[in-house]
């Protein structure tokens, strides 16, 4: 028989897109005739998500449903979902059905083939502003060079096999970043693109403001970046005060020493810029200590419904 697919659909406020996912993913998968599961997570949603999950799990043996008991991120109920899951492989994509549904087939026929990977890259972002593709592009740089895998095109909407999911359950950090730690289990990979669309109900969670709280979060997670340029800005602050302080000399042996008051107080004002710039990011980053050596969970769930399919071997 075929191996159980389960698919994971974090969902935060998603109350009017969980019937049609729902739908449109169960006929899907039916009609290729894989045996499925979908895990949906709802996120302590603000809205009537959950009552919409445990609606349509009434009319479908093959959802099951997790609640937080409040909003714990994205992160958390990626993981939460993949911990919950039973399948053989196991998927994840966005609830809003901005990561297309056709490409799970896609995806699982590669997995039967023998991938135990298959990450889906994005042929393009959709809509969205300058500002945001730049800082995107910057992000996905520093990610890249930490990770030593291009993630330029990386999204959430992955495949991984079940030794891949075991092993990445194993790891013990609070603070997690799915997007790079799935490339970075390793195991056989291939790559499958798609087109990001257009979301057909509601408006998408993040704000700037949450998209660089998240971007920071999980460069700090997975890379020590920010440690190292507060390594380089110090080398080039050493480099420019060793270069003013040769030519300040030079001026006071030439006899043509000027008044330095405007230049000491430049100095100062760089020198406790750079400093508290510094101290910030060894300060975030021993904050980040605290919050795993305090080993809080990184989720708590408040209610969980299972799904009765009998599918799977």
């Amino acid at each position: 028989m075929d191996k159980m697919l389960s698919v994971v659909l974090p969902a935060y406020n998603e109350e009017q897109m969980i019937e049609k996912t729902a739908k449109v993913v169960g006929n899907l998968l039916s009609e290729e005739q894989i045996p499925y599961e979908l895990v949906f997570v709802n996120d302590g949603s603000r809205d009537h998500t959950w009552e919409k999950i445990l609606e349509v799990k009434e009319k479908d043996s093959h959802i099951k449903g997790v609640c937080f008991s409040r909003n714990f991120g994205k992160e958390s109920a990626v993981f939460a979902g993949i911990e919950q899951a039973e399948g053989d492989c196991v998927a994840v994509m966005d609830c809003d059905l901005q990561h297309p549904p056709e490409t799970l087939i896609t995806m699982y026929r590669l997995w039967e083939s023998g991938f135990q990977v298959v990450e889906g890259v994005k042929a393009s972002r959709g809509k969205e502003g300058l500002i945001y593709k730049m800082f995107a592009r910057t992000f996905y740089r520093i990610i890249s060079d930490a990770t030593g895998i291009d993630m330029s095109r990386a999204s959430d909407f992955k495949l991984l096999d079940r030794q891949a999911v075991d092993e990445f359950l194993k790891m013990p950090e609070r603070n997690i970043f799915f997007r790079a730690l799935s490339s970075w289990v390793g195991f056989k990979t291939t790559y499958v693109e798609f087109h990001v669309r257009e979301r057909e109900a509601g408006a998408s969670k993040w704000s700037f403001k949450s998209l660089f709280r998240y971007a920071v979060n999980n460069i700090t997670s997975f890379s020590a970046a920010p440690m190292q340029i507060v390594t380089f800005c110090g080398v080039i602050f050493f480099l420019f005060a060793l270069v003013l302080g040769v030519h300040s000399l030079y001026m006071y042996f030439a006899g043509h020493a000027v008044e330095g008051f405007t230049t000491v107080i430049l100095l100062v004002l760089i020198l406790g810029s750079i400093l508290m710039f510094s101290l910030g990011v060894i300060g975030y980053y021993i904050a980040k200590i605290y919050d795993e050596v305090k080993m809080r969970p990184r989720y708590i769930i408040s209610q969980v419904v299972k799904s009765s399919n009998k599918n799977k071997d």
